[in-house]
């Protein structure tokens, strides 16, 4: 009995020794299966964190390059605006520029215009003037032109007798035809000039060469005024002594070529300027 209690238990010892073998087996097993899926999920939990990481990385970046093409937006369209602004004074200075040339076009051309109303005015005059006086000796009567002023130098010997201002009647002829010229054309003024040599004058009643010049010129005037109606408004009378000499006053030549009378006429300035404004106001309609 003893015995077969003693197996017995031998046998129950040997068959639970078995069987906790086996679980322990399996247990293993198990554990071993959730350690390796515990590997398997740390290293995607990992590869997610990475992953995560790297997309907050881009994410932030691309927000930065969004935050950049804003800004640079905006300073585009700071910037149109800032040129519309400026194309629109820039066409406002342009078209205000074309006007200021197209108001100095208009000046200047009306100062040509004027000018060659005034050249012709003078070459009608000098054509007169040559026309009326032809018949006399070159030496005694000469007609120039010097920047659109007309210039009728009349000799001494024709116009006065020698140290005097009394005009011959051979010089009132001479004037008359002047006079008529001058006449026909209202708006010219003139001024008379009377020259003389270096020679001291020697006569009574008269001081020196700068009386004698102005008693000539203004006898001259007289006459034309007086004689041949020409309006005393437009005339001027002048003494310019010896010292506008034609040549040197070291031959008789050269002393009788100084001693003469001239008129020196222009147009009234104020109706040269009147043409002017005219040709601008007819240039502007």
């Amino acid at each position: 009995m003893k015995n077969y209690f003693a197996i017995a238990t031998l046998v129950g010892v040997l068959l639970s020794s078995c069987v906790s073998q086996q679980k322990y087996t399996e247990l293993e097993s198990l554990q071993q299966n959730t350690k390796s899926l515990l590997d398997s999920a740390t290293i995607k939990l990992n590869t997610c964190n990475e992953e995560k990481e790297a997309s907050d990385a881009r994410l932030a970046s691309l927000q930065d390059r969004v935050n950049f093409l804003q800004a640079n937006n905006q300073d585009l369209i700071n910037n149109i605006g800032n040129l519309t602004t400026l194309s629109q004074k820039g066409a406002e200075n342009l078209e205000k520029s074309l006007e200021s040339m197209k108001e100095k076009d208009i000046k200047i051309q009306s100062m040509q215009d004027a000018v060659t109303r005034k050249d012709s005015v003078t070459l009608a005059l000098v054509t007169s003037l040559k026309g009326v006086l032809g018949s006399i000796s070159d030496d005694d009567i000469e007609i120039n032109v010097e920047k659109g002023v007309v210039y009728v130098s009349i000799s001494d010997k024709l116009l006065f007798r020698s140290g005097s201002y009394t005009v011959t009647q051979r010089a009132k002829a001479v004037l008359g035809k002047v006079a008529k010229v001058v006449n026909d054309k209202p708006e010219l003024e003139f001024m008379v000039e009377g020259h003389t040599d270096n020679v001291p004058i020697k006569i009574d009643g008269i001081e020196d060469n700068w009386e004698l010049s102005v008693k000539r010129a203004v006898s001259v005037v007289r006459i034309l005024q007086n004689d041949f109606n020409v309006s005393p408004e437009r005339m001027t009378a002048s003494g310019k002594s010896f010292y506008m000499p034609l040549t040197d006053n070291d031959t008789a030549a050269g002393r009788a070529k100084n001693r003469r009378t001239r008129i020196v006429v222009l147009p009234k300035l104020d109706q040269f300027y009147d043409l002017i404004e005219q040709g601008m106001e007819q240039a502007s309609k």
